[in-house]
């Protein structure tokens, strides 16, 4: 039996529906990423589980149990918003120490696991701090300790990571899916931050206004994209627009403009049919050197862009039909690899190229992610 199930949930705010007839089955102890753009109704899905808004129609159920009329403090949840909520007049070893002591702990049991999550999240030596005391980041950090230090079986956290430095934002989100694991929390993480959900997620849930796109584990969810949105949302992505030139046994040609050919390994395409090919920027090579002949898939272009990434260099090609493709490469390279305005030739492998149909409303459309 699913820890937490959602059947076919709605959540309007007036003219604007949040969530869409969403369905979605949590199990105990996992940790999910709920990956969406601002607007997607990631944190109304939080507010969902917590009890804090109730649904316009549809089932909520907590270990079995329907919980739409249960209050939030009966569902065993910490909820941790992404704007802290804290208890200005309390201390910060206060603030963390209320859940426990809420829940029956000792003194003593409840400011030693207090100091635990604070010294976890490097704010020890704040304790007798007050919130207003603290930067923004530190408070995040705060309102991430007390929901750690609660006891709830399911940890909800709305951005939790979204204030912090890049530095400490990497340390903790290690920190956090630990914490998680070892007291067998079922968590449930809000991330626009697409990077951070591949590190920590068991499974992840991209939403897009207010509907699941696709669940499913990291790797699955950036390699397999279902749809041209998870594709761009998930990961760097070049996008080529065609017809379906030719179809046989092995896979089909695609005509891009200007007369390029490309070949993919789809044998699911109607001749014919528009279509939008996919190619992640890490697989798009970039080579010198004069084509082979019968080589397939090789375009000649021009660099129009370098970039530096610390452990990647971005490049930016412009092709000889118009289109323009980038590319990831270790920065081991070298930053002096390729230079604006030198000649290169880009080589995609058909193996790496995933084809969709044409989008009704257009490329750019199902691009936006607002």
């Amino acid at each position: 039996m699913p820890l937490i199930e959602l059947v076919n949930v709605t959540k309007r705010y007036g003219n604007v529906t949040a969530i869409k007839n969403l369905s979605l089955k949590m199990n105990d102890g996992e940790y999910i990423c709920v990956l969406g753009p601002t607007g997607s109704g990631k944190t109304t899905l939080l507010k969902l589980i917590a009890g804090i808004v109730k649904p316009d129609s549809g089932e909520i159920y907590i270990d079995g149990r329907l919980v739409n009329d249960v209050p939030p403090q009966e569902r065993n949840v910490a909820y941790v918003p992404q704007y802290y909520a804290l208890f200005p007049h309390m201390s910060v070893i206060d603030n963390v120490a209320f859940g426990p002591l809420s829940r029956g702990f000792s003194r003593e049991e409840a400011y030693k696991v207090s100091m635990q999550m604070l010294e976890m999240t490097k704010l020890a030596w704040r304790a007798n701090s007050f919130p207003h005391e603290l930067s923004g980041g530190m408070q995040q950090r705060l309102a991430l300790a007390r929901g750690l230090a609660s006891g709830a079986k399911i940890l909800l956290l709305d951005e939790p990571l979204g204030a912090l430095d890049a530095r400490l934002r990497v340390e903790l989100r290690y920190k956090l899916r630990g914490i998680a694991k070892k007291n067998k929390l079922t968590t449930i993480h809000v991330t626009h931050d697409q990077e951070e959900a591949m590190v920590v997620a068991d499974r992840i849930v991209v939403l897009r206004n207010g509907e699941i796109q696709q669940e499913g584990p990291p790797s699955q969810v950036y390699n397999e994209p279902k749809s041209i949105f998870v594709a761009h949302f998930v990961g760097g992505a070049n996008f080529l627009e065609g017809f379906v030139a030719e179809v046989d046994q092995y896979g089909s040609w695609i005509q891009l403009r200007n007369g390029f050919l490309l070949r993919v390994n789809d044998v699911n395409r109607v001749v014919g049919e528009r279509i939008v090919v996919m190619v992640r920027e890490e697989k798009v090579e970039v080579i010198k050197g004069a084509r082979r002949r019968e080589e397939i898939n090789l375009f000649p272009g021009a660099v129009s862009e370098v970039s530096f990434l610390g452990d990647f260099v971005s490049y930016s090609i412009t092709l000889d039909n118009g289109d323009k493709v980038s590319s990831r490469m270790p920065s081991v390279f070298g930053l002096k690899r390729f230079g604006i305005g030198e000649r290169v030739y880009v080589r995609l492998k058909p193996e790496n190229l995933r084809v969709y149909p044409y989008p009704p409303q257009g490329l750019y459309k199902e691009l936006e992610v607002i």
